[in-house]
C-alpha cells in the first residue's frame, strides 16, 4: 500500500521538515497511467557523442548537462544576451506541463530540442525555440515512494541517443531520446527503506552515475555506476564505510571552530553499540557529481547522517557524511575526502554540487581546484588532486552561536538547517574570478529527542523549527575564489533556493520564491532586468542557441521545501 507521512505542515513554526514532504503519494494518474509515452517523435535524429559531452563547456548552441558541463561550472559561453542589452529581454513562449507541483528541473537542450522533467517523473521533449510539444513520458510509479522535501526531479542526462532519469521510487530509467520509449529500468534501492531519487544523473564513458536520497530515513548512502546500454550495475561506492566510519574524532570543523562534542561519551556509546549501525547511518548524495576526465575522477558531496539531530545513535565522525569525496570513475575506488562537519547534529549537510575550476593556491599560483558552497554559508576551495582545503570564504550569511548543541527545549543557532547554500547549484565565471551562490537566512531552534531506528520511516531525532518573530530572507552572493572575500551581495525578500546561471555576457541569472526572475551584472551585482513568472522560480536557469538566436529558460513551479507558490511552467526568453 502507499504509505503516507505524518508530519504536520505548519507554516511559520514548521519543522524544517515541512519541508520534509515525507513519504510521498503519487497521484492516481501517475500510478495508473504511468510508463506510457504520448505524442509524436522528435522530427530529427538525436545523438550526443562522448566528445560533444566532453566539450560542453565550449558549446554555446546547446546545454548538454544539467549543470552545463562535467565541471558543473554553470557558465554559458555565449554573449548575444549581455549586460548591455538584457534589459530588452522578453518572453518568447511559456510551456505548461500537466503537473502542478514544485519544479527544480534544469532542462537540457540538444540541437534545438529541450528535455525537461517535472515532479513525479514526467519527461517532456519540446521544440526549444517555439515550445511545440513532441512526446511526453509518464513514469509508472511503484506502490511506495518515500522521499524528503517534495516529489521533485532535477533533470535528465543524455548520452548517444538515450536519456537517463532517476525516479521517486528509486529506479534509474533509460528512454529513447527521439520517441520517449522506455528502454530499460533498474532498481537502485528499496523505497520501503527510505531510498528515492531526485538528482539528475551524469552520463559519461558508457556509464550512468547516480547517488541516492534518504538521509532522513536511515539509509546507507551511495553513488552507483550503471551500464548505459543495459542498466546493469557496474560498481558501488558507499558513502558510509563498513569500517572506519568513526573517523578521527575531530574536535573542530573545517573552519577550526570547536563543535562542542563529548568525545568521551561518544567513545563509550561506540563500545556499547558495536559497529553495525553503519547500515542506517544516512549519507545521501543529493546532486549530480562532477567529473574530471583528465584524471578519471568523480567528485561529489555527501549529506547528513541519520538520525539528523540525535547523535547518540551514531557515535563518531560519521564518515563520509558532510564531506566532499573523490573516487575513481572506472572502479568507484576511494581517492580522498574532506569532512566539513563531523558528527553533524544540525543537518548542515553538504548538498550544492561540486564545481571544478582553477583558483590561486596559498602560494598565489593557479591550481586545479574543486569548490563547494556549504549550508554553513562558506565556499570551500580544495586542491583537486589531494583534497587539501586551500581556503574557505568569509561567511555569506549570518552565523551565530555555532556549534551549540540541540536541546529538548530548543537551542538557537545560525545558519538554520536549510543553510546557507542548500542544494542550489552555484555558478563560476572564470573572467570575474567569482563564484555566485544563492543563500538562505532562516533563523531556527534545534530540538533533540531520543529516537531509535524506525525502519525506513522519517528519522529526525528531534526537530528544527523556524522562529516566527525573526525575519527570513535570501542573499545572492559573489565570492572571489582566489581570496575568499565577498565581492558583492544582493538581498532578497525570501530565502533563495534553486540555483544560479552565469554567462559570458557578464550576467548572472537567479530566481526567487515570489516568482521574480532576474539578471544581474556579474561584476557588481546591479540588477539589470527582472520578470514576474507567476510562481516560484526555484530552479536553475539554462541558456542555448537555436538558429543563431540565444534563449534563456527557467522553470517556474515553486518549491515544496519552503512552500513557495506552485506552478507548472517553463518560461523561455530572448531578445526581440
Amino acid at each position: 500500500m502507499i504509505r503516507m507521512g505524518s508530519l504536520p505542515r505548519e507554516r511559520a513554526v514548521a519543522l524544517a521538515a515541512a519541508l520534509f514532504a515525507v513519504a510521498g503519494l503519487a497521484t492516481a494518474q501517475e500510478i495508473q497511467g504511468g510508463a506510457a509515452t504520448s505524442g509524436g517523435p522528435v522530427p530529427k535524429s538525436v545523438s550526443v557523442s562522448q566528445s560533444r559531452l566532453d566539450a560542453a563547456d565550449r558549446d554555446g548552441a546547446n546545454f548538454l548537462h544539467s549543470n552545463m558541463n562535467y565541471a558543473q561550472t554553470r557558465y554559458y559561453p555565449a554573449s548575444q544576451i549581455n549586460s548591455k542589452n538584457v534589459g530588452k529581454l522578453k518572453p518568447v513562449f511559456t510551456f505548461q506541463t500537466e503537473v502542478l507541483e514544485s519544479m527544480e528541473t534544469a532542462p537540457i537542450v540538444v540541437d534545438g530540442i529541450m528535455y525537461l522533467t517535472t515532479s513525479y517523473n514526467h519527461v517532456y521533449a519540446i521544440d526549444a525555440a517555439t515550445g511545440k510539444q513532441f512526446w511526453h513520458y509518464k513514469h509508472k510509479m511503484g506502490p511506495v515512494t518515500t522521499y524528503c522535501c517534495g516529489p521533485n526531479n532535477r533533470g535528465v542526462a543524455i548520452m548517444g541517443d538515450k536519456l537517463y532519469m532517476g525516479t521517486l521510487d528509486a529506479k534509474l530509467v533509460s528512454l529513447d531520446a527521439k520517441t520517449g520509449k522506455l528502454l530499460w529500468s533498474s532498481q537502485i534501492g528499496d523505497p520501503e527503506l527510505g531510498y528515492s531519487e531526485t538528482m539528475a544523473p551524469v552520463a559519461v564513458n558508457g556509464k550512468v552515475l547516480i547517488g541516492t536520497n534518504g538521509g532522513e530515513y536511515g539509509i546507507r548512502g551511495f553513488v552507483k555506476a550503471y551500464d548505459a546500454n543495459d542498466g546493469k550495475l557496474l560498481w558501488t561506492f558507499y558513502t558510509i564505510p563498513e569500517k572506519g566510519h568513526e573517523g578521527v574524532w575531530a574536535v573542530n570543523d573545517a573552519t577550526n571552530r570547536n563543535m562542542l562534542r563529548d568525545i568521551a561519551a561518544e567513545k563509550k556509546q561506540l563500545a556499547e553499540k558495536g559497529g553495525d549501525f553503519y547500515k542506517t547511518l544516512g549519507g545521501g548524495v543529493w546532486m549530480a557529481p562532477a567529473v574530471d576526465k583528465e584524471t578519471n575522477t568523480v567528485f561529489f558531496v555527501v549529506g547528513n547522517p541519520s538520525p539528523d539531530l540525535y547523535g547518540a545513535e551514531r557515535p563518531g565522525d560519521n564518515l563520509y557524511t558532510d564531506s566532499i569525496v573523490a573516487i575513481d570513475l572506472n572502479t568507484g575506488a576511494y581517492k580522498w575526502h574532506y569532512q566539513y562537519v563531523a558528527h553533524d547534529v544540525w543537518d548542515l549537510d553538504a548538498v550544492s554540487p561540486v564545481i571544478l575550476t582553477e583558483a590561486k593556491g596559498k602560494d598565489g599560483k593557479m591550481r586545479k581546484v574543486a569548490i563547494h558552497g556549504g549550508k554553513t554559508g562558506h565556499v570551500y576551495v580544495h586542491d583537486r588532486a589531494t583534497g587539501e582545503l586551500i581556503r574557505f570564504s568569509e561567511a555569506m550569511v549570518p552565523q551565530e552561536n555555532m556549534w551549540v548543541l540541540p536541546t529538548k527545549e530548543g537551542a538557537r543557532m545560525l545558519p538554520g538547517a536549510n543553510g546557507g547554500v542548500e542544494w542550489s547549484p552555484m555558478a563560476v565565471n572564470p573572467k570575474t574570478r567569482l563564484a555566485y551562490a544563492a543563500n538562505l537566512h532562516q533563523p531556527m531552534t534545534y530540538h533533540v529527542e531520543e529516537a531509535k531506528y524506525p525502519g525506513g520511516k522519517l528519522w529526525l531525532g528531534g526537530a528544527f523549527k523556524v522562529i516566527p518573530s525573526e525575519k527570513q530572507w535570501g542573499r545572492l552572493a559573489a565570492v572571489n575564489i582566489d581570496t575568499g572575500k565577498m565581492a558583492w551581495k544582493v538581498d532578497t525578500e525570501q530565502p533563495l533556493i534553486g540555483g544560479v546561471l552565469a554567462t559570458a555576457g557578464n550576467l548572472v541569472f537567479n530566481g526567487e520564491g515570489n516568482g521574480t526572475f532576474s539578471a544581474f551584472d556579474a561584476s557588481n551585482g546591479k540588477k539589470l532586468w527582472s520578470y514576474q513568472a507567476g510562481a516560484g522560480v526555484n530552479a536553475p536557469a539554462v541558456s542555448y542557441m537555436v538558429g543563431k538566436k540565444q534563449y534563456v529558460a527557467v522553470a517556474a513551479g515553486g518549491n515544496t521545501q519552503l512552500d513557495f507558490k506552485r506552478g507548472n511552467s517553463v518560461v523561455v526568453f530572448a531578445l526581440p
